[in-house]
C-alpha cells in the first residue's frame, strides 16, 4: 500500500513471483501468548491485496463506496525493488499471526484465505469483519513510500458515521500496537508518514466503514532498501506477528 490513496503500478510478470497458497513454515512460534489468554475473543485480520490482483486491472478499477467517496475496489499493492510483492508479505504475516491467536484461544476471521486469488474489494473486507462482530481487527500492509523514508505507520480512523462508535477504541488499539512494534521489532516509526508512527486517514474503506475497533498498519516501506531487507524475511514477519498478537492481548485486557 502507498502512503496515499492512489494505486501503485501493477507488478510486471517478470518481477512478480508466482502466487502461492502455501502457509508459512510449520515451525511457528505459537507460544507467543499464553494458551487460553484470548478465549472468547474474535479477531479480524485483513491481509492487504491478493496475489493475483495484478492480472485483472478492470476488476481493481471497479468503484466502491468507502463511506465518504468512491474508490477503486482494490490495488495490486506495492513490491520491493527485488520484486517481492506486498500481497505475499501481508498474507505471510497474517498466517503467522492467526496461528498465534488461535493458540491463545481466539476465533480468527480472515478476509482472504489464500494468496492465489483476487480481492475481495476493500468495502467487502470491512463487511466480513463487521459481520463477524470482531472484538478487534487489524488491516496488514506494507508501504510503497519514498525510497529515502523508512519505518512503520499506524493508520487510525476519522469519525464519519459508520465508525463513530469505535474511534476512541481504535486509537487505543493504535497506541498498543505502536508500543508493541517498538518493543518487539527493530522497525522504527515512519520518517515520512504521520507523527511518531501514528496518522489519521479518512480516505480508506477499511477504516471508514469499520464498526469494530480497527487500525491499518504499514509495517515498513518496501521501497526502502533497509526496510525491504527486513520485510522479506520470515524471521521479521514472525516478529511482526508477535508484536501484533501482544497488542491484541493488551487491548482486550
Amino acid at each position: 500500500m502507498t502512503a496515499t490513496s492512489s494505486a501503485p503500478p501493477a507488478p510486471t510478470a517478470s518481477s512478480t513471483p508466482v502466487a502461492t497458497t502455501s502457509a508459512p513454515p510449520a515451525t511457528l512460534p505459537v507460544a507467543s501468548l499464553p494458551a487460553g489468554s484470548l478465549r472468547g475473543i474474535v479477531v479480524g485480520l485483513d491481509p492487504g491485496h491478493n496475489g493475483l490482483n495484478y492480472t485483472d486491472p478492470a476488476y481493481l478499477a471497479k468503484q466502491v463506496w468507502n463511506g465518504r467517496e468512491w474508490e477503486d475496489c482494490d490495488t495490486t499493492g506495492t513490491e520491493t525493488d527485488g520484486g517481492y510483492p506486498e500481497p505475499r508479505f501481508t498474507f505471510a504475516v497474517a498466517e503467522y499471526l492467526r496461528t498465534m491467536l488461535e493458540h491463545a484461544g481466539a476465533t480468527v476471521v480472515m478476509t482472504r484465505d489464500t494468496n492465489s486469488g483476487k480481492g475481495p474489494c476493500v468495502n467487502r473486507r470491512s463487511q466480513i469483519i463487521n459481520a463477524a462482530h470482531a472484538d478487534v481487527a487489524l488491516d496488514i500492509h506494507a508501504d510503497g513510500g519514498p525510497s529515502t523514508g523508512r519505518g512503520f505507520a499506524i493508520l487510525e480512523p476519522v469519525a464519519d458515521g459508520p465508525n463513530d462508535g469505535v474511534i476512541s477504541s481504535s486509537e487505543r488499539l493504535g497506541g498498543e500496537l505502536r508500543s508493541a512494534l517498538l518493543r518487539l521489532t527493530p522497525m522504527p516509526t515512519s520518517t515520512y508518514d504521520g507523527v511518531n508512527g501514528i496518522t489519521r486517514r479518512d480516505d480508506l474503506a477499511g477504516l471508514n466503514l469499520t464498526t469494530v475497533p480497527k487500525v491499518l498498519v504499514e509495517c515498513g516501506n518496501m521501497r526502502n532498501a533497509t526496510d525491504a531487507a527486513l520485510l522479506v524475511t520470515p524471521a521479521f514477519q514472525r516478529q511482526l506477528a508477535r508484536a501484533m498478537a501482544a497488542a491484541v492481548l493488551a487491548f482486550v485486557r
